[in-house]
């Protein structure tokens, strides 16, 4: 009898370029096969996808290797790396929401509902959410001018999000609104909670809801990591403001640490040489953040802090525009990385 990560990868091969043009949209198809630049879904020719072949076994349909990583495997592994997923169960659990299949007949008695707030209940709301694209989480990052950021792998989105106000009648149903998800991880890029923006669907902007922001899960030294940190990265507060910093240079790894009192605890790669800190224009973000830059350089890394003109980088990109910020950036950066991360900025 064939396992069912088997059946679930032959039904995926057999819709390899569907699961391509969902998962690896930045990618083409170039006769049979699908070429991306990577399982980022940057875009490039690196990885490449066969398209064509039997639905398993030698020349199979969705067999995937990354010439510049030697990464490889079939579509149910590109999907996990795709979307960060590490478990076995959640990448099946993906795939079978993908192909519209139902879920397996639980073998054993019902588990407990998790404790909310857990780390437990912050993974089974992530497995519940979807990609970002063409969603109303979309239309919330276009108004905050971070166009094109929904493919943004360490974001999902949630239709119909159980929000909790302080006082609640136990016995009366949580009312629900639309939910951007950014997924908080630690170092090896295990998921240890989660953080929510409602929505308004009427607006496509925060939800009418005090605080319409909340945390789930251990968010302690860890972040919303976007981009694989290595010599450098960004730091800062805001996810919106760490967006802007990735929008602006995208070859920058960046995490969003989401409050002040975070950034002044997180976590540092043991590989990191040069952190950038985003801070925030108020006394809070300023203190945060030198608590962070103080901590680093007594790990020997060498630390530049990055200034936004108004309160934020977020503020920065929608009252000046993307080029602007680039321009504002470029002299702030070590010359060595300006070269790297920004296009020639003219005199």
């Amino acid at each position: 009898m064939e396992s069912p990560a088997r059946v679930i990868a032959c039904s995926l091969a057999a819709n390899a370029e569907a699961v391509c043009r969902h998962y690896l949209s930045n990618g083409r198809r170039h006769g049979q096969y699908w070429m991306v630049g990577n399982v980022e879904n940057t875009p490039g020719h690196s990885l490449y996808v066969r398209l064509t072949g039997p639905t398993y076994g030698a020349g199979a349909a969705g067999k995937w290797s990354d010439a510049a990583t030697g990464e490889h495997g079939d579509l149910l592994d590109l999907i996990g790396a795709a979307m960060q997923i590490t478990a076995l169960k959640d990448t099946m659990e993906e795939a079978r929401r993908f192909l519209g299949l139902p879920r397996p007949p639980t073998q054993t008695k019902e588990s407990a509902p998790a404790k909310r707030g857990s780390t437990t209940a912050a993974h089974r709301l992530w497995r519940m959410g979807q990609p970002v694209e063409g969603t109303l989480g979309e239309r919330y990052l276009e108004k905050r001018g971070l166009v094109g950021m929904a493919q943004t792998r360490a974001l999902r989105f949630h239709p119909s999000c159980f929000y909790w106000r302080e006082g609640h009648p136990p016995l009366e149903p949580l009312e629900t609104w639309p939910a951007l998800l950014a997924k908080v991880t630690d170092l090896e890029g295990r998921l240890t909670g989660l953080h929510r923006t409602w929505l308004d669907p009427a607006t496509a902007l925060k939800a009418p809801v005090v605080p319409p922001r909340k945390a789930m899960g251990n968010l302690l030294g860890n972040g919303a990591h976007m981009g694989d940190a290595v010599g450098i990265m960004a730091a800062g507060e805001g996810l919106e403001t760490m967006l802007s910093l990735r929008l602006a240079l995208p070859d920058l790894a960046v995490v969003a640490a989401l409050s002040a009192n975070h950034l002044s605890v997180l976590k540092l790669p043991k590989t990191l040489r040069r952190l950038y800190v985003a801070v925030d224009n108020d006394p809070a973000g300023r203190s945060a953040a030198t608590s962070l830059a103080d901590r680093s350089t007594d790990q020997g890394i060498e630390v530049i802090q990055l200034s936004p003109r108004l309160s934020d980088f977020n503020d920065d990109l929608r009252d000046f525009g993307l080029d602007d910020l680039r321009a504002h950036l470029h002299p702030q950066l070590a010359p060595e990385d300006a070269a790297i991360l920004l296009d020639p900025i003219p005199d």
